[in-house]
């Protein structure tokens, strides 16, 4: 499919005294120090990340990593003296305190101050946690982290109770993997099914009847309304009685790490405030990934995405554009989502369709709804059906390249804004 960012000349230099700060060593920002490197930039490059692990992938921590399948180690993102071999500073344990705009330096909680030429921000999400009864009891979960994956994991076993609290991608993914493992799953969800803010009842429900074949418990139009048990959880309190669990894991969304950018001034608006070119209002300043509130020109509208693709491709737009190579972020937004035997692969949007058009067959496992509207494509969500997936991904591709889509201008749905880490 065609790339929104180019290939670039790579004999462009930058002169050795220019220096870029990426505050945030996750996806987003651990791309930008990559691409800053292999697009040329020759100054210096501080990578800072608020954990003590080198920049990793989230998506198998609700799946492969969760189950024990996979190894730390394999969760990396480039082998261990990468960042070193490459002229990266990467700091660890490391928080940014305050940036000063006008003296163009950040400030890390110990006091040392580091000057920019220029600053990117990929701060990220953290977890939205529940304030209810019991909630900030030691057996209530959240899953952002890999120390929050590790913990998780200790916790699941054959035979224990784990309730899920949500039921969007992350709620499901976390739900197939203990139930795999052997564990009695409950999912409770308090909209009237399942996946309700990103696709289509359809698409909820083939998800449903999947978990419940697999054993686990479904309940939605339910609401939890407290955490039993004290220090030892015994059940969850719900709108339809009580549902027992040794553990409960919280997955309500995600909320977008912006308190830096708005101490410093930076407009924020579900997200820090950036052009296609990832500027926000201060020239100086970038900000990528998670955190940033961006405009797509094809859906005529302002996103907040939490995905993988987002990170990787704005992270590296942003890289470009800090090195001198004006490069738009311009992409149709993409996810992925691992259940049991299934792939859930989506592309585009449903939110404004006026037809699906069906193919495969659900009962076989295996198909893909095509969202339309007025015979315009505007989305696609296949399960299993990787040949129909690509085919109306490349689809959208070229009417974001041609301009040809219409879409809707209404806001999207809650987790498509903000949408999801975990893929």
């Amino acid at each position: 499919m065609p790339r929104p960012v180019p290939v670039v000349n790579r004999r462009h230099r930058t002169a050795p005294s220019e220096a870029v700060v990426i505050v945030g060593a996750g996806q987003a920002g651990a791309e930008a120090a990559v691409a800053l490197r292999e697009h040329g930039f020759a100054g210096r490059v501080v990578l800072i990340g608020d954990e003590g692990q080198p920049p990793y992938q989230r998506p198998p921590l609700s799946k492969a990593f969760l189950t024990g399948h996979l190894s730390v180690d394999r969760l990396y993102l480039r082998p261990a003296g990468y960042w070193a071999a490459h002229g990266i500073e990467l700091r660890l344990h490391a928080q940014v305190e305050r940036i000063d705009r006008r003296a163009m330096r950040i400030q890390l909680s110990g006091g040392e101050r580091i000057g920019y030429d220029k600053l990117l921000l990929a701060t990220g999400t953290r977890a939205r946690k529940v304030e209810l009864p019991g909630a900030r009891g030691p057996c209530v979960h959240y899953l952002r982290t890999l120390q929050d994956a590790l913990r998780l994991r200790e916790s699941v076993a054959p035979g224990r109770r784990i309730a899920i609290i949500g039921g969007g991608y992350i709620g499901l993914e976390v739900a197939a993997s203990a139930a795999t493992a052997g564990a009695t799953v409950t999912v409770v969800e308090a909209e009237r099914g399942l996946l309700t803010r990103v696709t289509t009842p359809a698409i909820g429900e083939f998800f449903a009847a999947a978990h419940r074949r697999h054993g686990v418990a479904v309940l939605c139009d339910t609401r939890v309304t407290a955490f039993l048990g004290g220090e030892r959880l015994d059940a969850l309190a719900t709108t339809r009685g009580n549902v027992a669990a040794d553990l409960a894991v919280v997955g309500v969304g995600a909320v977008p790490n912006v308190e830096l950018a708005q101490a410093a001034g930076l407009p924020c608006d579900n997200g820090i405030v950036v052009d296609e070119y990832c500027r926000t209002s201060d020239p100086s300043i970038f900000a990528a990934g998670d955190c940033t509130s961006h405009p797509n020109g094809w859906l005529k509208q302002r996103l907040r995405l939490e995905s993988v693709q987002n990170a990787v491709a704005q992270g590296t737009a942003a890289a470009l554009n800090i090195a001198g190579q004006p490069t738009r972020y311009a992409e149709i937004p993409w996810f992925w989502s691992n259940q049991y035997d299934y792939k859930l692969q989506t592309a585009g949007t449903f939110a404004g369709h006026d037809e699906i058009v069906e193919r495969g067959e659900r009962g076989s496992g295996s198909f893909a709804l095509l969202y339309r509207r007025q015979g315009v494509l505007l989305g696609v969500d296949a399960v299993n059906m990787p040949r129909e997936y690509m085919m109306a991904r490349k689809q959208l591709s070229l009417q974001l390249l041609e301009g040809q889509a219409e879409t809707p201008r209404a806001p999207l749905a809650r987790e498509f804004t903000a949408s999801r880490r975990a893929a």
